[in-house]
């Protein structure tokens, strides 16, 4: 077994490790969703809802794909991942994924869960939600860079950026380091909801199984958990990602500040209720729901798995 120290750093490890491979497999879903989420943004639909929905470009997850593929090229699936061998969703994954989910377990014993199999979910909830802000508000930078990049190659979207560092220099010069931490607040605000759901939905739904005798801990109960806990952070974080996705994307060279498209994120909000509707929220609502599925079933199956080949406990 390994020494207190050691597990705590090794948690970490395996943290940012499993989130990786979890985000290589499902970055095509990703580049889809942002697209998706981008697709008529703010388009006048107050009684043409259903025009607006008949127009989109990216007509669901599949056809989206397909589309991204057709007009761009099958790589461009993987835009924000392989970027002149600078990887932004590999970097992202390693900083916010690493600190999120390595620090959910000592932020959960510090808010006084000492047994696994009788915590409170709320002291869960806080554990998650605390881990997530952590995570994201270092994390910020990468974000950007990856949803600039994975949103160029839509019709009418200029391209400005060639990789990660052209995206970083660009934006270091043009706006500033404020502009690298655009879209902090609903970033850190999906990363509260999206962690306080994900790794509190997960802990709570293994071991809710576990004590009613249902499973026995292995890895048929990982992927059972993984999955409940991933259509439920689907669900919860689908209306912060889209408004993440706006701010982060938006035009702000050359615009004067009265005139930039969304000012903050409750200003985001409202004009997408008022010129989409509530779906409008949930625009990409499927490939997040298969990105974040997937994504969750890897992270905690691969995290577990190298827990156990280490000897320390699970989660």
């Amino acid at each position: 077994m390994s020494s207190g120290i050691d597990n705590i750093g090794l948690r970490y490890v395996f943290a940012g490790s499993s989130c990786m491979t979890a985000a290589f497999v499902t970055n095509p879903v990703d580049v889809t969703k942002i697209r998706m989420q981008l697709d008529g943004e703010l388009a006048d639909q107050r009684g043409q809802v259903r025009t607006a929905y008949q127009n989109r470009y990216y007509k669901g997850i599949i056809r989206g794909a397909l589309r991204i593929a057709k007009d761009e090229g099958i790589l461009a699936l993987y835009k924000g991942f392989f970027c002149h061998s600078l990887t932004p969703s590999l970097i992202r994954e390693s900083v916010y994924s690493t600190i999120r989910i390595g620090s959910y377990e000592p932020i959960k014993v510090l808010f006084g869960a000492t047994n696994p199999s009788n915590t409170p979910l709320y002291k869960k909830i806080c554990a998650g939600g605390t881990s997530g802000a952590i995570g994201s508000s270092i994390a910020t930078p990468t974000d950007l860079i990856r949803v600039r990049l994975q949103a160029q190659g839509r019709p009418g979207a200029e391209t400005k950026y060639s990789g990660f560092i052209s995206a970083f220099t660009h934006i270091l010069k043009n706006e500033g380091i404020r502009g690298l931490y655009r879209g902090m607040s609903p970033t850190v605000q999906r990363a509260i909801v999206v962690t306080a759901t994900q790794t509190a939905g997960y802990d709570h739904t293994k071991h809710t199984i576990l004590n009613a005798g249902l499973m026995k801990e292995g890895g048929a109960l990982h992927i059972t958990a993984s999955m409940i806990a991933g259509f439920m952070v689907a669900v919860t974080s689908s209306p912060v990602d889209v408004i993440k996705t706006r701010i982060m994307n938006q035009k702000i060279d050359g615009i004067c500040k009265d005139q930039i498209m969304y000012k903050h994120t409750l200003d985001c909000l409202w004009k997408i209720l008022r010129s989409e509707g509530i779906f409008g929220l949930y625009k990409g609502f499927i490939p997040n729901w298969l990105r974040l599925g997937p994504h969750t079933i890897i992270s905690f199956y691969l995290f577990e798995q190298f827990r156990s080949m280490a000897g320390i406990k699970p989660i």
